[in-house]
């Protein structure tokens, strides 16, 4: 697995797992649940993870519809 995205805002998170889902790309979401611990306040980004062979696809579908992300 690698990360693709971490946010601390949810709709940029939302519309980038809708992007990569129509294209096949299966995604997963990390610290998801760290809001209800830090009281909702959105301090604690959340991480979306794709698999390594989705890596570069799912970094094309976010460069194309200009969503921004940093290669770790």
């Amino acid at each position: 697995m690698k990360e693709l995205l971490r946010s601390t805002d949810p709709t940029v998170i939302a519309f980038a797992s809708a992007l990569l889902s129509g294209e096949g790309i299966e995604v997963f979401e990390l610290d998801v649940h760290m809001s209800v611990l830090e009281g909702s306040i959105g301090v604690l980004p959340r991480r979306m993870m794709v698999r390594d062979d989705d890596l570069i696809a799912a970094e094309r579908v976010l460069r194309d519809n200009e969503i921004p992300f940093e290669r770790r």
